[in-house]
């Protein structure tokens, strides 16, 4: 006997194979919904982290900027003090240059020449004198470059034959000189183990200039 199945079968077969398309397509929106939902959360919760992260280094870049505005008005400060302490300490030294020029001068004086008149310029003094020769010229340059820990670097700006009457009938030749020499500071011979800056020399009080 032969059966002849005549329902739709075809029909019924499409539409299982469109319940199941569905389904599946179904299943996959669910679970794409669910992983862009989860990326989504993801990128938010990073994009809040980021945003914390950029509060607090912005917050922190104030407070430093206020820092640095602090040791800047310090350092101002601070140099501001040392250059009124550098003021003080060279008027404090300086006030006693012409003791220590006279001292020297005295020293380093030869004999036979006289000084007649000086002039100091900052840190130059300009001496003219009187001397025998010129080899007791030449004797006083050398001291003063080679032998004074106050005085350095002398110069002859001029020198001049001259006479000098010593009576009526005593007549000597002289030599008419000006120099130029220059005068350190205060704080620099003190590595020579010269006098401080505070003492007067004892030859500045026990010993006459040569006039």
């Amino acid at each position: 006997m032969i059966l002849v199945n005549l329902l739709p079968h075809r029909e019924a077969a499409r539409k299982r194979r469109r319940e199941v398309f569905f389904a599946t397509l179904g299943v996959a929106a669910l679970v794409g919904g669910l992983i862009c939902g989860a990326v989504y959360s993801w990128y938010l919760a990073q994009i809040e982290g980021q945003r914390s992260k950029n509060t607090f280094l912005a917050t922190e870049i104030k407070r430093l900027e206020g820092q640095i505005k602090d040791i800047a008005a310090l350092q101002e400060e601070i140099a501001a003090l040392r250059a009124r302490q550098n003021a003080v300490e060279d008027l404090q030294g300086n006030r006693n240059l012409p003791v220590y020029l006279l001292s020297e001068l005295v020293k380093q004086l030869p004999d036979g020449v006289y000084i007649n008149s000086m002039r100091q310029d900052n840190q130059t003094v300009l001496i003219s004198g009187v001397a025998q020769s010129n080899e007791r010229v030449s004797e006083l340059l050398r001291n003063l470059g080679n032998n004074s820990p106050w005085l350095t670097k002398p110069e002859l700006v001029e020198i001049t034959a001259g006479t000098v009457a010593l009576s009526p009938r005593d007549q000597r030749r002289v030599s008419n000189f000006s120099m130029r020499v220059g005068l350190k500071r205060a704080n620099a011979p003190k590595a020579a183990g010269s006098t401080p800056a505070g003492a007067v020399p004892a030859a500045a009080a026990s010993t006459p200039a040569k006039t």
